[in-house]
């Protein structure tokens, strides 16, 4: 996954000025803001108020006054109190700024992301947006909650100690200047190399997360076709790839920390052998030199915490990337400007002349040129081989993506029209592979409608088979059914998810192969249920059953993206073809069978 992140997309990075992207998120926070700021001032300037009275205490040592050299001390000791004082409610500040921001992004990207379309998810991998959704805000916060306070605190202290270096000696500052240059160069030519290595860090880690995720997600499948081996050769190699780009990056931001202290200091012997020769010729005092000493420390030491923020700055500034490309990811599906709205339905479900190919396979018509018509009411069975467009018509029909040609309309109204949040609420689905949350009973039922009460999910429940089970667990409906519903058999899984669409209660129901998964006696008792909820609603069913097909008013058979035949069942026998085929193969042979 990381190959496919290409050389050309890191080298979007706008470096450092990426991370102007995160100003709407602070700005929500402005008076938090200021207050840090205003403790990050302080204590600054305290700090480099503090070598003043150092030089006072060590030139106090020379005065006869003693009442005078203990106000120094005293006055020594109060400014070291404030400056403590000051670290601390800046820490508090910032640390508290930086987790809320992070928190803000975390809901925004998840916000977002939760509506991208299906087509979305073709491209990126759902482990690779869980990684940027927590290993790049991790980053994030390190840089908001600390690297940023810190830097604007020593670039204060780089600036103000300058300053003040020049106020106790110029001499010795205009020697400390000469070295400013051969510090800046390693900073920036490293620490954009810094910047293009912490990219391509952050993107092998991201692929190793949706490797794993992916891997995990199918663990049962994995450890069926004894596929563990392979699967950790797989993970192990790409996170040795996660880690030799990691190896790189910390090597170059070694060498640039060596390089930086290196020269800092052999500058500060050598202006340190200047002044000595000073305070002997009388030039200046001890209480100056230390004075100097101690500035030239404290701007040494603000130029090497710099270099060494520079480098987390230039990985926050990638991750910020990240998260920026997930809130301003282009969706293929969107909501109108002007929306209509359709607030009581009758469930007329038209498509006219559709026209549809997935965007991973632009070259095959997934629909092509189908028209259908379902009154309401109605319940209409869809069949054919595996790949002839059934499932395809549901999910245009959700609205997950958008026919290249043709209309979909729900009692006459474009669903390009209408939010998507305003027709979906009007349409239940069960899904041939039903998805169990890691949740209750209870609460994998009511996810159908929110606001359900108890009694009306066990009703539900009742109404799909599923009660006697559900009481038979643990903890009855408060049971907890583990990720994926693992505790469930299939059959079980499925009723849940019938009951959780029956509890909807929308005019049209969409059901996929609803009932593959259950036994005879099981399948039975959900047919009947199916029955009951589809009574008085507009009912498409993407079925191979016997049961579910004899039931329905109309069947329609699609073969290559096409509708090749409609009518009964007892018709369509009889007229010959792919449908009686169909019948032959799949109905007949599971008549024999019971």
């Amino acid at each position: 996954m990381a190959d496919k992140t290409s050389t050309e997309e890191r080298a979007k990075s706008r470096e450092i000025g990426a991370l102007k992207a995160l100003w709407p998120f602070l700005a929500r926070y402005r008076g938090m803001l200021f207050a840090s700021l205003a403790a990050l001032v302080l204590t600054a300037a305290v700090s480099l108020v503090l070598p003043l009275a150092v030089r006072r205490v060590v030139d106090g040592f020379e005065t006869s006054a003693e009442a005078l050299l203990d106000s120094y001390f005293l006055a020594a000791l109060g400014i070291a109190s404030l400056m403590a004082l000051g670290t601390g409610l800046r820490y508090y500040l910032v640390t508290r700024l930086g987790e809320r921001v992070v928190a803000d992004i975390r809901i925004a990207v998840f916000d977002r992301v939760i509506g991208l379309s299906p087509a979305f998810y073709e491209k990126v991998m759902t482990g690779e947006v869980l990684s940027r959704i927590t290993t790049d805000t991790t980053l994030i916060l390190s840089v908001i909650g600390s690297s940023v306070s810190i830097a604007l605190r020593n670039a204060l202290i780089l600036v103000g100690g300058l300053a003040l270096l020049f106020v106790t000696s110029v001499k010795l500052a205009l020697l400390v200047l000469l070295l400013v240059p051969m510090v800046i160069v390693p900073i920036v030519v490293l620490g954009r190399r810094l910047r293009v290595l912490g990219r391509q860090n952050q993107d092998w880690i991201a692929a190793s997360s949706g490797n794993a995720s992916e891997a995990l997600s199918a663990v049962q499948t994995v450890q069926a076709f004894t596929h563990e081996g392979a699967s950790r050769r797989t993970f192990a190699d790409v996170t040795e790839s996660a880690f030799a780009s990691a190896r790189t990056r910390i090597a170059v931001r070694a060498v640039m920390t060596v390089l930086v202290i290196l020269l800092v200091f052999a500058g500060i012997v050598g202006v340190l052998w200047v002044g000595a020769r000073d305070v002997r010729a009388d030039a200046m005092t001890v209480g100056e030199l230390v004075q100097f000493v101690i500035y030239a420390v404290m701007v040494a030491g603000a130029v090497g915490a710099l270099s060494e923020i520079w480098g987390e700055l230039q990985r926050a500034a990638g991750a910020t990337e990240r998260l920026v490309e997930l809130l301003t990811a282009s969706d293929a599906v969107s909501d109108p400007e002007t929306p209509v709205t359709l607030d009581a339905p009758e469930g007329r479900i038209e498509f006219e002349d559709v026209t549809f190919s997935y965007p991973a396979r632009p070259g095959i018509a997934a629909l092509d040129g189908v028209s259908l018509s379902v009154a309401p009411g109605e319940t209409v069975a869809l069949v054919g081989p595996s790949g002839a467009g059934k499932t395809t018509v549901i999910q245009l029909l959700l609205r997950f993506y958008d026919p290249s040609g043709g209309a979909i309309r729900l009692d006459g109204v474009d669903l390009r029209d209408m939010p998507r949040s305003d027709f979906r609420r009007h349409i239940a689905l069960v899904s041939q592979d039903p998805v169990i949350f890691g949740a209750s009973a209870r609460e994998n039922i009511r996810f159908g409608r929110p606001d359900a009460s108890d009694a009306e999910i066990e009703e539900a429940a009742r109404a799909a088979a599923a009660h006697e089970f559900i009481e038979a667990l643990p903890d009855g409906y408060d049971s907890y059914l583990g990720e994926r519903g693992v505790m469930l058999s299939g059959g079980q899984k499925q009723r849940i998810a019938i009951a959780r669409a029956i509890l909807r209660d929308a005019p049209v129901l969409l059901l996929d192969e609803a009932t593959s998964a259950l036994d005879a006696e099981s399948e039975h008792l959900v047919q009947r249920a199916v029955e009951r909820l589809a009574h008085g609603r507009t009912t498409l069913v993407v079925a191979h059953r016997l049961a579910t097909v004899k039931q329905a008013d109309r069947i329609l058979v699609f073969d290559g993206g096409r509708i090749v035949a409609s009518g009964t069942h007892d018709a369509l026998v009889a007229q010959g073809g792919l449908y009686a085929r169909l019948a032959r193969l799949q109905f007949t042979a599971g008549l024999a069978a019971e």
